[in-house]
């Protein structure tokens, strides 16, 4: 390849191509090597780059680019489509051109858009980081879990998983193994459950201090698959669900073996990096796309954020404060939001500096969504993800490592090239099905492929693909449930939840990115009734039987000694005091008694 050596432009474009042709082309100005090629005239080389084939056959301008890269089996297409596809060659030579008479102007956007660094980008440090952020994850979800696990789904827990099994087996048969794949079909003993969230402990540990990362991700899905089919409804959230297929698809992404020297790195596999960054833009557009083909006006109007503040699960003070700013700021903010969460993943395909503002943008609304809710670790799980937008050059101007090469890399460890093919693989089996999905967001009702379905079915217990949409219809009231029990019947005691809004006093907490289940399934349980929800009776059923196992998911158990003989539910309006009411009486909430949501039961 011959380029002008005085063309700035030329430069920083003749390095990334001489990275991409990886030493199977050499490059050399016309400056030095116009002689030994008299027959092309020197204007010819000041107008256009020229390639030259080991044969002599010459090529200039677009064409001679195209078929430089043509020895690098992934740009291959580029040739290809100039030869073949109508309309591909002429337009390509007449931008080669336009960019060719005005290479200042051709300079500026490429710094613009790029920086000083046009080269392919490298992911060493987005690697490292996203892995440890990953490995913080599961970590808090874990230990989160861990302190509630018995008391949700042990064997004296709301929903005993040791119940639930054999029961869906009854149901289903063999076919249970498929529909419902955990390791609980195995052991479904307390000690089992302990196992599955102190395992998962140990291996988020492991994966944070880069130790047998691929291995240990490997393990964290399979545990935390397994307690999320044996939580059933309290593990049933979108977080859930993107934790494991995050967790799937960066099996690949990790390492399977570790290198000492930092200036030496395992390659990074771009099937995995292009699988995860899928995932990122298939949660933004998704969740953006569906609040405005829900048919909930609020989000055509800009009015959501009227409501979401006070009627959300687990609102935060921050919380409260957003909701005393002037609506015109409201609507901006529901204009921001959507804007960022269906625009801004469309540069997560662009160059370098457009890659990093979508990623800013993101983590800014993810920081905001963070402050004033409370989501467990979803906030957290986007913001891992974004890293995977940050190159090595946005990070020091500068290449972070190297890495090793394909015959050393092989010699020590082959993995790689088999991770990366299934990752290749799982591309193939997947990109339909999140094509589908995305497309579902803008038309809700299309009907599903026939094969697509299939396959999804399939797929779908597994949790590594799914579609997303957190408030798709935003709640426009707030409904919360109080339970009480008695001893005579005549004088109740509630029973306070540890985050939930119950005394009108208690300010709004902040627990992620740990999550209370059962406060979060009390909010979907005020929205429908007891019969709607036959692990509210089981909760009560619990109380009424003392269990100390559910009493401890409890902030305060008002019958510590004797459990009660009777335990009523009554329903209440929720909604977030004004500043000059909170100033007055101190009260963060204030509440109007609906009626009887559970009429007072007993045992018998």
């Amino acid at each position: 390849m011959i380029w002008d050596g005085e063309c700035h432009f030329c430069k920083r474009w003749i390095e990334r191509w001489r990275e991409i042709t990886a030493g199977k082309v050499d490059y050399v100005t016309y400056q030095k090597a116009a002689d030994r090629f008299p027959e092309i005239p020197v204007e010819q080389f000041k107008r256009a780059v020229a390639f030259i084939e080991p044969d002599g056959e010459t090529f200039f301008a677009a064409e001679a680019v195209y078929r430089s890269l043509r020895y690098r089996s992934s740009r291959r297409w580029l040739a290809w489509s100039y030869d073949h596809i109508p309309g591909f060659a002429a337009i390509s030579e007449v931008a080669y051109k336009f960019i060719a008479r005005h290479r200042s102007f051709g300079s500026a956007v490429t710094r613009l858009l790029w920086g000083e660094d046009v080269r392919p980008p490298t992911y060493f440090w987005a690697r490292r980081w996203f892995l440890r952020a990953l490995g913080l994850i599961y970590l808090s979800a874990f230990v989160s879990l861990w302190v509630q696990v018995e008391g949700l789904v042990g064997s004296n827990g709301v929903l005993p998983v040791s119940q639930f099994l054999p029961a869906a087996h009854e149901q289903l048969g063999p076919h249970a193994y498929s529909f419902l794949p955990t390791l609980c079909w195995f052991n479904s003993s307390d000690a089992f459950l302990h196992f599955l969230c102190g395992g998962g402990v140990v291996l988020s540990l492991l994966l944070i201090f880069e130790i047998t990362q691929a291995l240990c991700l490997i393990a964290l899905f399979v545990f935390y698959l397994s307690l999320t089919i044996a939580g059933q409804i309290f593990l049933s959230f979108q977080w859930d669900i993107l934790l494991l297929e995050t967790g799937f698809l960066a099996i690949f992404l990790a390492p399977w073996q570790r290198l000492w020297n930092r200036n030496r790195e395992l390659p990074v596999s771009r099937a995995a990096l292009f699988l995860l960054k899928v995932l990122l833009f298939k949660l933004m557009v998704m969740s953006g796309v569906v609040k405005l083909t829900s048919g909930d006006d609020c989000w055509w109007n800009l009015t959501a954020l009227d409501y979401h503040y006070w009627s959300q699960p687990l609102p935060t003070i921050f919380g409260w404060w957003a909701d005393q700013h002037p609506e015109w700021f409201k609507h901006l903010s529901v204009a921001f939001c959507l804007a960022v969460e269906i625009i801004a993943p469309f540069f997560i395909w662009a160059p370098r500096r457009l890659r990093l503002i979508a990623a800013g943008f993101i983590i800014f609304l993810q920081a905001v969504i963070a402050l004033t809710g409370n989501y467990c670790f979803f906030n957290l799980l986007a913001v891992a993800l974004c890293l995977l937008l940050i190159d090595d050059a946005a990070i020091r101007g500068r290449r972070m490592a190297t890495a090793v090469g394909d015959r050393d890399y092989n010699r020590h460890d082959r993995a790689w090239r088999l991770s990366t093919y299934v990752a290749i693989a799982v591309i193939l089996l997947t990109l339909p099905i999140n094509a589908w999905l995305i497309f579902t967001a803008f038309k809700p009702d299309a009907p599903w492929p026939r094969s697509l379905a299939f396959v999804y079915r399939n797929l779908e217990p597994f949790r590594i693909v799914n579609g997303y949409g957190l408030f798709r219809v935003m709640t426009k009231d707030r409904r919360e449930i109080v339970i009480e029990g008695s001893t005579d019947g005549v004088d109740w005691l509630p029973y306070e939840f540890k985050w939930k809004p119950g005394n009108v006093m208690r300010a709004p907490g902040w627990c992620a990115p740990h999550q209370p289940r059962l406060d979060w399934q009390m909010w979907f349980a005020a929205l429908g009734t007891p019969q709607e929800n036959p692990w509210f009776i089981r909760l009560v059923i619990c109380l009424l039987e003392g269990k100390p196992q559910v009493a401890r998911l409890l902030a305060e158990n008002p019958f510590p000694q004797t459990p009660p003989r009777f335990v009523r539910a009554t329903l209440y309006r929720y909604r977030f005091t004004t500043s000059s009411e909170h100033r007055q009486s101190g009260a963060w909430w204030k509440r109007q008694e609906l009626g009887e949501y559970l009429r007072p039961v007993s045992l018998q």
